[in-house]
C-alpha cells in the first residue's frame, strides 16, 4: 500500500545550503542562498504541523551570514570573519516563529549545543571561556561544565552507505554503492542511476519487496549528488532539485 505524499513541499529561490531541527519545540529551519543574487534568506516550517512560520527571511548582512543552530524555538544565526575562510563571529537570535530578532550580540561566538541550552564565548577574551548562555536573552548565565551541561540529543538517523549486493528488492541499474535506512517494515534507498545517458538520483521506499514511495530528485547531473535524506523520528526529509524540501510522515 503507498504511503501519503509529502505534507511538506516547499521550494525555495535559493539552493537549500542547510537545514537544522529544534528537538524541543519540532520545528525545522532552513538556509538557502542565491549565489547569482548573493542572498542567503532564512525559512521556518512546524514540523507537527507542516505549517510554514516565514519563509525567505533575510538580514541586514546579505550574504556573510548563516545558520549557526535552533534551540527552544529561537534560530541562532552567525556572521563570517571574512568572506574568504570559515571563522564565525556575532550570533543574532531569531523567533523561531514570529522571524523577529530577539537579541545580537557581535562579540560572542557559538561553541556547541547542550541539552541546557548554546554554549558561547567572548571572542576578545583569552584564553577562551565558554559559557551557558540564555537563548532567549543573550545572557551568560554560567560556566559551561562538560561534566553538568551534557550534549544535547536528536532524533535524527542519517542512511549508511552499504554495497547494493546485498539488497534483494528489485530497483533499476545504478552505481557501486546505495544510501540505505531501514525504518519500522520500511526500507529507504537512494542512488544513482544512467538512463539514456542521463545521470540520474532517485529516492526509494520499500516496504517488503513492494515499492511504496519514489522520487527523482536530480536529472541531468554531471556527478554524484552526496547524501539525499535523513529520517527524524517518523518523518522522512529529503531535498528534491536542490532547492525544494519534501517531508514524508512514514
Amino acid at each position: 500500500m503507498a504511503i501519503n505524499q509529502p505534507y511538506i513541499s516547499e521550494e525555495f529561490k535559493g539552493v537549500i545550503w542547510r537545514l537544522e531541527i529544534d528537538e524541543l519545540t519540532d520545528t525545522i529551519c532552513i538556509e538557502t542562498r542565491d549565489e547569482t543574487e548573493k542572498l542567503v534568506s532564512f525559512s521556518s516550517i512546524g514540523l507537527d504541523t507542516g505549517k510554514a512560520y516565514f519563509k525567505e527571511l533575510t538580514t541586514e548582512e546579505r550574504w556573510l551570514t548563516g545558520i549557526e543552530t535552533v534551540y527552544d524555538g529561537v534560530l541562532l544565526l552567525h556572521n563570517f570573519l571574512s568572506q574568504n575562510g570559515p571563522l564565525h563571529k556575532g550570533i543574532i537570535a531569531i523567533d523561531a516563529i514570529t522571524g523577529k530578532t530577539l537579541w545580537s550580540n557581535y562579540t560572542l561566538a557559538f561553541e556547541t549545543l547542550s541539552a541546557d541550552g548554546p554554549i558561547m564565548y567572548e571572542t576578545h577574551i583569552h584564553p577562551k571561556r565558554l559559557y551557558l548562555t540564555d537563548v532567549h536573552t543573550g545572557a551568560t548565565t554560567r560556566i559551561y561544565e562538560p561534566t553538568v551541561h551534557a550534549e544535547l540529543k536528536n532524533n535524527i538517523t542519517a542512511p549508511q552507505v552499504i554495497d547494493p549486493a546485498g539488497l534483494t528488492i528489485p530497483l533499476p541499474p545504478f552505481g557501486n554503492s546505495v544510501h540505505y535506512l531501514d525504518y519500522n517494515n520500511y526500507r529507504i534507498v537512494s542512488l544513482h542511476s544512467i538512463q539514456a545517458g542521463v545521470l540520474q538520483q532517485w529516492l526509494f521506499v520499500m516496504d517488503g519487496v513492494g515499492e511504496v514511495y519514489k522520487d527523482l530528485l536530480n536529472t541531468g547531473i554531471q556527478k554524484l549528488q552526496p547524501e539525499s535524506f535523513i529520517l527524524h523520528k517518523n518523518r522522512l526529509v529529503y531535498i528534491k532539485n536542490k532547492s525544494e524540501l519534501r517531508i514524508v510522515k512514514l
